[in-house]
């Protein structure tokens, strides 16, 4: 199994980036039903003001091939589109467990 963990510094307000936040999330957690090869998908928003990143992504894939194939999903574009021109940052671990 693998675990691909992407978070996400948004540009904007405080309220601007909670309100594509939540956009956000609210799509990721729809395409396990979407997508088959997504076995689990864990979305978190920070809260702690004192921290520079906005949203966390965990999801499991069985093998490293499959993270390619989510990434490429016509459902995971669209959830990605949603914070495309509000991303300042991105930051991206893929690993085996």
């Amino acid at each position: 199994m693998v675990k691909h963990i992407v978070t996400f510094k948004l540009k904007g307000s405080a309220d601007e980036r909670r309100h594509v936040a939540e956009a956000f999330r609210d799509a990721l957690m729809d395409l396990p039903e979407q997508i088959d090869v997504l076995r689990s998908m864990e979305v978190g928003i920070n809260e702690n003001p004192a921290e520079d990143w906005d949203v966390v992504l965990t999801a499991v894939v069985p093998t490293m091939s499959d993270v390619a194939v989510y990434a490429g999903h016509p459902a995971h574009i669209a959830a990605a589109a949603i914070i495309s021109a509000h991303k300042e940052a991105r930051a991206c671990v893929d690993y085996e467990f």
